[in-house]
């Protein structure tokens, strides 16, 4: 009797099997599109799409000679006006003695102290311009922002690049090492699950250990049902692609 009642009740209230796998799509857990923040000629590109690449390394450049005479010019001045402050303060010392032997007056030592202080602020405006004008020199190395892949390359040598409200986006970057596996389950499912707990995901049959990373708030809507977006991070040493299907392994 107790055997047909638990087939009744299986048959009319089927509960959630959670010992099973759940399709999910790869992505990649961070993916940057980059642009240099200033205007030039590209003058080199030292990668191919499938390159990895590490945090620093240079991964463009643009034609910096125009930058460069700037940094230049700026030094040059820089020096000039580090003489004239030099001037200046002998030329304040010398009114200043002769002001205290009442050989001078006070407005000559006060036109003393002005002519210092506006050499000094020349300088001072000088080291700005140097500073700005380097970086600009900078800039024009486009540099990795991690360690990642390069999945799209849309640039060449030549390419003039003008920067602005609406950068040209050259290179296109995802974090190496690190993918995501993101599937969609119902709300029903969605409490038995928390950040950081322990998955594995699975792909062309080799496993790998994953945490979860976001649990989403938002439900959308998948054939007729709203379902809530899960993504679970996992490490990867050989390259994955992003779009290729996977499993995840519920507990």
């Amino acid at each position: 009797m107790k055997k047909w009642i638990a087939l009744i009740t299986a048959a009319f209230f089927p509960q959630v099997l959670w010992a099973a796998d759940v399709p999910a799509t790869l992505q990649w857990s961070q993916r940057v599109e980059l642009s240099p923040p200033v205007s030039g000629v590209v003058q080199a590109v030292n990668v191919e799409v499938g390159d990895l690449v590490k945090k620093g390394q240079v991964l463009l450049t643009l034609d910096s000679m125009a930058y460069q005479a700037r940094v230049a010019e700026n030094q040059s001045e820089i020096t000039r006006l580090n003489a004239e402050v030099e001037e200046a303060k002998r030329d304040l010392d010398r009114v200043q003695e002769l002001y205290q032997r009442t050989v001078v007056s006070t407005t000559e030592l006060d036109q003393a102290k002005l002519r210092l202080i506006r050499s000094q602020s020349a300088l001072s405006e000088a080291r700005a311009r140097l500073r700005q004008n380097q970086k600009a020199l900078d800039d024009t190395s486009l540099r990795a922002p991690f360690d990642a892949v390069v999945v799209l390359r849309q640039a060449e040598p030549g390419l003039s690049v003008a920067a602005g409200l609406q950068p040209q986006m050259l290179l296109t970057l995802a974090r190496s090492g690190e993918m995501i596996a993101r599937t969609y389950l119902p709300s029903s499912q969605m409490g038995k699950l928390k950040t950081g707990e322990a998955l594995t995901v699975s792909i062309a049959g080799i496993n790998y250990t994953g945490k979860i990373k976001t649990l989403g708030l938002e439900p959308i809507k998948i054939k007729e049902e709203w379902v809530y977006p899960i993504d679970v991070a996992f490490p990867s040493k050989e390259p994955l692609r992003a779009g290729a299907p996977a499993q995840l392994k519920l507990p």
